[in-house]
């Protein structure tokens, strides 16, 4: 497993974590935000550009599609970031507000934390396991 490899699985997992035990102990902060995030152009179009410079940063860095699951989660999670981000850079405003409207996300926001939270514990997991064995046990 590569050092890149390694190191964002542990990023990318940490992350996953932290925001799913965040969303879940803050949920009604969580939705609103959310909610007003979306209805703001301003704050959607900083948030897609972020998004934008995360997933090419990933995809750049890393556009492994061999080498085991690890990796290749590590790849998928920087493009579907990229393009997440050039989706919500380039929807127009209405359009965004009626994309998320169908995500329903008030009504599945355990689900979505649930997911962030198993992709989170896969990644941190993985990245951590495959540092040790680098090392020797040693992280």
């Amino acid at each position: 497993m590569s050092p890149r490899t390694t190191f964002l699985s542990k990023l990318i997992g940490l992350y996953c974590l932290l925001a799913a035990l965040a969303m879940v102990s803050h949920k009604q902060a969580t939705v609103e935000t959310v909610n007003a995030l979306v209805h703001n152009p301003a704050l959607l179009l900083i948030v897609s550009v972020i998004t934008l410079v995360a997933g090419l940063a990933i995809v750049l860095g890393h556009n492994v599609w061999s080498g085991g699951v690890l990796p290749v989660i590590v790849t998928l999670v920087g493009w579907l970031t990229l393009i997440k981000g050039l989706v919500f850079l380039f929807l127009p405003p209405e359009t965004a507000v009626g994309f998320f409207g169908g995500l329903h996300y008030e009504q599945c926001f355990y689900l979505y934390a649930a997911i962030s939270l198993l992709f989170g514990v896969y990644l941190t997991y993985g990245g951590f396991r495959s540092a040790s064995t680098l090392t020797g046990g040693r992280s």
